[in-house]
């Protein structure tokens, strides 16, 4: 997990379509096959989850797990969260992500250390999502945590689904119930008054059960992934002191630099599927019933799409991202995380152009899906 990238490389090279034989499962590594197999969803389905612990335990999805589902289902769905993440709405958040960017980091200026994980990564996220959700302040941090906590693989190394694909948090579930007779300007609201037309042609709106899915599922998307985000930002930068000053002495680079993380250190490196017919890959067949890993985190470094992909570059122009998935579910937060790393870059570089990270105390969350800083102490220059 520190650094995996020696790995892949040794993947694309010598085995793009690998099968591991101790857990059944396929795993492709190259740009190419990722960005063209990614939009196939009738050949590789999200039906059954899109990560690989889930797809392997064969339980059964709730209705309303728009990341878990494939069109038509998938589209039904999509169509009532697009409408919250809409690029006005998105773009209305800025002023409230900036001035709780100034009310954290306030504080700390003067300061030699401070932990840019537990300042900002941990917290800005979950205010963001709190924003969009309705939840007051004082509810959000127990809702970030049990989100993050279903997320943790500590010992087995592997997510634990017994409590069901999508498993319920109770501080929501208790605010969804409060909310349904106090509404409001928020996305909650906004759901469980929305009409649409479900896949069997019926008018209706969501039932509760649905709601509670669809709002667990925006809790967790918007927390975990955007807060790895700016822990990468902070380790990656402290790597690269040039282009730090670079972007400190021109903030006009710092959009195309969150680009350039979301490519170097992806906070979610690989996306599973689900095989629904025979498939080849390099002269192999990949049979239907199989579990297969898209590893975006190589295709984001393999040589053949991207030079020198192993160095960090702020100029890099880098296209099509992969990061953020590719086709019918290409994730509909992009817009929001985009926006919260870039205010949150400028925030920090505004008030400390200069650190290194204390890396004897830096520690990496252990999940198997989003891979980033637990802990990343900064020491102040």
């Amino acid at each position: 997990m520190r650094d995996p990238y020696p790995v892949y490389r040794r993947l694309r090279e010598e085995a793009p379509l690998y099968y591991n034989e101790k857990y059944d499962f396929y795993a492709v590594s190259r740009h190419a096959d990722v960005e063209q197999s990614l939009p196939d969803w009738k050949t590789f389905s999200s039906a059954r989850g899109n990560i690989l612990e889930l797809i392997k335990s064969d339980i059964e999805i709730p209705s309303g797990t728009v990341i878990f589902e494939d069109p038509r289902v998938h589209d039904i769905h999509r169509r009532l969260l697009a409408r919250i993440f809409t690029p006005r709405k998105i773009s209305e958040l800025e002023p409230q992500v900036r001035d709780f960017c100034a009310r954290t980091l306030d504080p700390l200026v003067g300061t030699d250390r401070f932990d840019l994980v537990a300042a900002v990564g941990a917290e800005m996220p979950m205010r963001v999502i709190g924003m969009l959700l309705g939840i007051p302040e004082a509810d959000q941090a127990a809702i970030r945590d049990a989100t993050d906590e279903n997320l943790r693989t500590e010992g087995s190394g592997q997510m634990d689904f017994t409590d069901g694909a999508i498993p319920n948090n109770e501080t929501l579930v208790d605010y969804l119930d409060w909310r349904r007779e106090n509404p409001s300007d928020d996305l909650m609201t906004d759901l469980m008054n929305a009409e649409f037309e479900d896949e069997n042609g019926t008018r209706r709106t969501l039932t509760r059960d649905e709601v509670v899915t669809y709002i667990t599922v925006v809790a967790g998307a918007g927390n975990e992934t955007t807060g790895r985000l700016i822990g990468w930002a902070g380790a990656v930068l402290s790597d690269h002191p040039d282009q730090r000053q670079e972007l400190v002495d021109d903030p006009s680079l710092i959009p195309n630099t969150i680009e350039e993380l979301l490519r170097f250190e992806p906070t979610g490196p690989s996306i599973a599927r689900y095989v629904t017919a025979d498939t080849e890959f390099h002269g192999r067949t990949v049979p239907a019933g199989s579990a297969v890993l898209f590893l975006v985190a190589s295709a984001n470094r393999d040589e053949r799409r991207h030079p020198d992909p192993d160095r960090f570059d702020i100029h890099r122009r880098i296209g099509q991202q992969l990061t953020f998935g590719h086709g019918v579910h290409f994730c509909l937060g992009a817009a929001l995380a985009r926006l919260e790393g870039r205010v949150a870059v400028e925030e920090i570089l505004r008030r400390f152009p200069r650190w290194d990270v204390d890396w004897d105390n830096a520690r990496m969350a252990q999940t198997s899906t989003v891979r980033g800083w637990e802990t990343l102490p900064l020491v102040l220059g």
